[in-house]
This record gives C-alpha cells, structure tokens and sequence, in this order.
C-alpha cells in the first residue's frame, strides 16, 4: 500500500508540473486583444519594410498594383498565422490578391493551411487571407527550407487586376498571431544568432538626420530569443525519470512476495 500512495503522489507532481506546460501553450493575453493598435503604414520593399509586433493590427492605405511588405519576429516553438484583409473600392471587376511569408533569409516560407490566394469578384466589397505557417524550428539542417528563428516578411499584392482597377485606393489590415506548440517541436540543437537582418529601412522620426547609417531591426518576441533553450519537454522527461523510476520500486515490492519471518532462536 505505501508503494501505491507513492505512485499516486507521483501522479498528482506530474500533473501540477505539466500544468504550467499547458498554460505556456495558449496565446498570451497581450498577443490575443483585439485593440492592440499597430502601425498605419507599410513597406514597398524588403528593405523598407514596416515593422509590427504579434498581437498587433497594422493597418495602411494604398493603391491596387502596389506591393506591400510588413516584418514581424517569430521564435522557435512558435506556429505564426498571418491574417490580411484589403477592403476594396465600391466599383472594381474581379480581383486576385495574395499574401506571401518570407524569413529572415528571404526564403519564401510554404503555408500548412490557409487561402492565401483568393479572389474577389465584381462588387466584392473585401477579401480576406490567411497563411499558416509550419512551426518554427531552434535549428535546421543548411539544406533545410524549414522555419527558424528570427524576422519574418509578409507581402501583400494584387496578383491579377484590370487595368482600370490599376492605382484604386484600398484599405489594408495585417494581424499576426502565434500558437506556442511546446515540446512537441523540440530539437536538438539551437542557432547562433537568429536570423534578423542586419540592415533595415530608417524610421521616418529619423529621415531628417543627415547621418548615412542604417539601423538594425530591432523587433523581438516579448520574452527575448529563446533559439530552443527551454521547452515544456524538460518537464516531461524529468517527469517520466521520476516515474519510471517508482514503478521500478512498485514492481520490485510486488514481485518480491512476503517479506521472510522473523528469525526465532531454537527452544524459545
């Protein structure tokens, strides 16, 4: 019986401990409001595009045949999505608009799920876009195209238009969010330095200085880089020592049998 009030004491600290585990891997409070207002303008290039943090609505006005860029960081561990809308004048014909990702190495990023292509028809008063992107990985082989840490790109334009539609105003809104996944994305191995560019556009509070230099993009996840460190699969592997360990103890008690009589000395 005492084996079995151990093992269930065991049970109960593994709970309590994957507890926070679990907690980790809902969206925080910050990156899950509605009101988190964001930047009112977007980039037309890599190299000048808008920074946004995640949680945030970046919202821009411009013109069908522009191309919009956005920049957002993502951390190991991390599934991004990417939410776009453009809201469309009252009078147009059939439009095609996309949305692409792209990392910090400018490698265009696939899309597990998500319309990231769709097309509005006549009268279409908005389109909406969404791409899903793969889970973000501490460390990758050179060959790999797979997600790691640092700044990603979003591109936003008009694939197909006429050519009275060309140069319509437009409303734009971008929303990046993220689900933390946890252990189960864990790799061995972690990156240097993730992957930020080194050079980015000038904030325009700065375009009136006469210094040449460019600034480094400065954006990060709330909590720092991570690049793999931790993750909830240090819990549960603690976790699973420790029981196999009680079992081991469980299973000797019972596959001992009765425990020897005391020893009664002759003629007592």
């Amino acid at each position: 019986m005492r084996a079995v009030r151990i093992l269930s004491a065991a049970l109960l600290t593994l709970g309590l401990a994957a507890a926070p585990a679990a907690a980790d891997s809902s969206p925080s409070p910050e990156a899950s409001g509605d009101n988190a207002a964001g930047p009112t303008r977007a980039g037309t290039s890599f190299r000048t595009a808008t920074e946004v943090e995640q949680g945030q609505t970046a919202t821009a006005r411009a013109s069908t045949g522009d191309y919009l860029y956005w920049s957002f960081p993502a951390d190991a561990g991390q599934r991004p999505t990417v939410r776009a809308t453009v809201k469309l004048p009252e009078s147009h014909a059939a439009e095609t608009w996309q949305v692409d990702v792209y990392d910090g190495l400018r490698r265009r990023q696939a899309c597990q799920y998500g319309a990231q292509t769709r097309t509005a028809g006549a009268g279409t008063t908005s389109v909406e876009l969404a791409c899903v992107l793969r889970t973000v990985r501490a460390w990758s082989e050179p060959w790999a195209n797979d997600p790691l840490p640092g700044t990603y790109y979003v591109r936003l334009t008009a694939l197909t238009l006429s050519a009275d539609d060309l140069g319509q105003p437009v409303e734009t809104e971008l929303r990046v969010e993220s689900k933390e996944i946890g252990g189960a994305a864990a790799v061995d191995g972690s990156l240097s330095e993730p992957l930020v560019p080194g050079i980015a556009s000038r904030p325009e509070e700065d375009a009136d200085d006469d210094s040449p230099s460019a600034v480094l993009a400065d954006l990060e996840p709330e909590d720092g880089w991570t690049s793999g460190w931790w993750s909830d699969r240090w819990v549960w592997t603690a976790a699973g020592g420790a029981l196999a360990a009680l079992a081991g103890v469980f299973g000797y008690r019972l596959t001992r049998g009765p425990g020897r009589p005391r020893h009664v000395p002759p003629g007592a």
